[in-house]
């Protein structure tokens, strides 16, 4: 292995890597959920009925559904419901109707009963049951008229028949003569009435039996009826006072703000654990799905994405906790906006999703504070996209504190406990949270990038100006290299578009692929030498031309890492070439030993390598194969453009160069017309314009005529 190759993804000492990060970050993150209960300040172990030791004041504004206060609602409510009995059953009126009916014929009977004396009569009256008169009440029947005591007979029918048909209980039996005596008419004299109420109180009986059943519905239906009730506390306010028994219900408003708390320790580390092994195997498959991520082959790169997320939900576990407004001023979103901008945007969404749900888990607003975040951070990272200029970052930040606005107006608004100045203090925490998540993620890559050596965006677009000092300085000492990469990086970046490849990264990668020719002889290689000039490879055995060609890769990673560009870069200059041949030199290192090819060296001649390792890379090698062979060969026609060009591919494929690259045929199908394309543009047939002299009379031209 030459020192221009690099350490294989799958060396011993980078899976160990990955695998210490991976339980570094489990753990880590795991303690950041449960010890922070564990390194509160023990509260006092308080009870209900106990004497409160000191004033116990609200850190914070805070509000809950009290359970307490709610079941005494509820109870009192339910206390409230009165008995409920069944409704009159009218077959107890008929029946007592009836009775009233056959007693007053009997009683009828008797009173004129001749054959026997009045006083056996009066016996015989009262000794009917019911309504069991006495001897008084008998004598008093004798001796009405028959028109007054066909009205009393009438009156005490209308009065039980009145009676009966409301719902009569058992307990309000006693208080019915003098409900009955006072629905007497009038037209009665007073000693009638009297007689008959005792008639119609006789044949009175319940017509009505309380139910447990319906009872019990009631009850249950005013407990159901009593709203949850909310109890709210402003930052300062007294819960309970020192010297005070607490109640029960103090004592929850202290386990609310976690003045008390009622701690289940099992409970609360499975439920850490669980979410945390969660969240690190989402990750973790989905880095194990995507083996080929340029990052998790740099280890730089896996400590610093390690390092962001605890840092980033570390902070969030200690800073969202028992507060109003700071988490949703919390910059989370920064996460995801920072590794889609250094590790891509696929990258970003995922580890941001475990970062949203770890830094909500367990927070009493975690139903708020989760789709908060995770929206506002998706939301902002679609936005984001490749992140080419400054705007974008404006951009997504912007979305971050709109998405964020939207879900507070989405489960705020219905609350009826939240008041303007609220809402609007909410809303300018989200504003906040937007524009400080785009700044600090545009802050932190630039840093983090320029420590990685990654090829963000903006940092692909600034090396590639024109007045950036290395191509300054490419252009100069090689102008014919620095054209032909112009050309190279057009065809690869076209190319890249076609098939969804990194297009910017190409382009950079492509422009500055041959920057090594500028470091030892730039006129050694032919695009920089000028027509006339002495070939230098005329003195040179293949052996040594082949040593010089071969230089400048190695001397173009030297002059890349010196300017320090990012390190993908690199790649694009080990790679271009792949492991292949000089094949010019070669074949005269051949011809020159007789035509045997077991007389030469074949690895003198070879490039260090390593083969293209990425679509992108190996579009450069394809490109720039393409572009030298059309130059040289200046084909005329479309069909002799896509001959070269099939050539080219098919030559590089049977040579195993695309093996680790990812190219499928739809691909290199997609390529070759691409190619074809571009190619054209640049190589089309010229008018050949005939010599003409000018005419004698007319004026010399104050400047020399351009040719087309």
């Amino acid at each position: 292995m030459t020192e221009l190759q690099k350490v294989p993804p799958a060396s011993f000492s980078l899976r160990t890597l990955r695998a210490f990060l991976v339980i570094a970050v489990t753990l880590v993150t795991y303690a950041a959920l449960a010890l922070p209960l564990s390194l509160r300040p023990p509260a006092p172990p308080l009870e209900s009925g106990e004497v409160a030791p000191r004033d116990m004041q609200a850190p914070r504004d805070f509000e809950y559904v009290s359970q307490v206060r709610t079941e005494e609602v509820r109870a009192a409510a339910e206390r409230a419901v009165l008995p409920v009995y069944t409704a009159p059953d009218p077959r107890v009126a008929r029946e007592q109707i009836s009775l009233l009916n056959q007693a007053l014929e009997r009683i009828s009977l008797a009173r004129v009963d001749e054959t026997v004396t009045i006083a056996q009569r009066e016996t015989n009256i009262s000794a009917i049951s019911p309504p069991g008169l006495t001897i008084e009440s008998a004598r008093q029947i004798i001796g009405m008229s028959e028109t007054r005591w066909n009205a009393v007979q009438q009156e005490a029918r209308r009065l039980l028949e009145q009676v009966m048909r409301t719902a009569v209980r058992a307990e309000s039996i006693d208080l019915l003569p003098t409900d009955i005596a006072s629905r007497v008419t009038w037209q009665l004299s007073e000693q009638d009435g009297i007689l008959v109420t005792q008639i119609v109180v006789a044949f009175v009986i319940p017509n009505s039996q309380y139910s447990q059943e319906l009872t019990t519905a009631a009850q249950a239906a005013a407990r159901e009826a009593v709203e949850p009730v909310v109890r709210s506390y402003k930052q300062g306010e007294r819960i309970v006072a020192g010297g005070e028994i607490i109640s029960p219900a103090g004592l929850e408003a202290l386990q609310e703000f976690g003045l008390i708390e009622f701690q289940r320790p099992v409970e609360t580390f499975l439920s850490a654990a669980a979410v945390t092994l969660t969240c690190m195997l989402l990750v973790g498959l989905y880095f194990y799905r995507h083996p080929r991520l340029q990052f998790l082959s740099d280890a730089r790169s896996l400590l610093v994405l390690a390092f962001i997320f605890l840092g980033f939900v570390v902070t969030a576990r200690l800073v969202v906790p028992n507060r109003t407004v700071v988490p949703y001023a919390f910059p989370l979103p920064a996460v995801g906006l920072l590794l889609a901008t250094l590790f891509g945007m696929e990258t970003g969404l995922i580890v941001s999703l475990a970062a949203c749900v770890l830094a909500t888990h367990g927070q009493s607003n975690a139903q708020i504070l989760l789709p908060y975040y995770l929206f506002s951070t998706w939301c902002g990272v679609a936005m984001l996209g490749q992140a080419r200029r400054f705007w974008a970052f404006l951009r997504a930040g912007m979305t971050v504190a709109g998405v964020a606005v939207a879900m507070i107006f989405a489960y705020t608004l219905t609350s009826s406990d939240m008041d303007l100045l609220g809402l609007a203090t909410l809303v300018g925490a989200a504003v906040f949270n937007g524009l400080a998540s785009a700044g600090l993620a545009l802050l932190l890559q630039a840093v983090l990038a320029q420590f990685l050596s990654l090829p963000t965006a903006l940092q692909l677009l600034e090396i590639s100006r024109p007045d950036f000092s290395l191509l300054q300085e490419f252009l100069r000492k090689a102008p014919g290299t620095y054209q032909h990469s112009l050309h190279v990086a057009n065809l690869a970046e076209q190319a890249a578009e076609k098939i969804g490849a990194d297009a910017l990264l190409t382009r950079v990668g492509a422009i500055y692929h041959d920057i090594g020719k500028t470091v030892a002889d730039p006129s050694f290689f032919i695009e920089n030498q000028v027509a006339g000039s002495v070939n230098t490879h005329a003195d040179m055995t293949p052996e040594q031309a082949a040593t010089a060609i071969l230089r400048h890769v190695r001397d173009g990673v030297t002059l890349a890492r010196k300017h320090r560009l990012p390190r993908r870069i690199d790649d694009f200059i080990l790679e271009h070439h792949g492991t292949m041949l000089t094949r010019y030199q070669y074949t005269q290192a051949v011809e020159r030993a007789g035509g045997d090819p077991e007389k030469v060296k074949a690895d003198k001649f070879r490039y260090p390598g390593p083969r293209p390792r990425s679509r992108e890379t190996a579009l450069l090698m394809l490109a720039d194969a393409c572009e030298a062979r059309s130059r040289a060969e200046n084909p005329q026609t479309e069909e002799k453009l896509r001959e070269i060009v099939r050539s080219v591919i098919d030559i590089v494929e049977r040579d195993g160069q695309l093996d680790n690259t990812q190219l499928t045929l739809h691909d290199l199908h997609l390529v070759t017309e691409s190619f074809v394309t571009t190619l054209r543009g640049t190589y089309h047939p010229r008018i050949q314009y005939p010599a003409a002299e000018l005419p004698a009379a007319s004026p010399a031209p104050t400047s020399p005529a351009k040719s087309p």
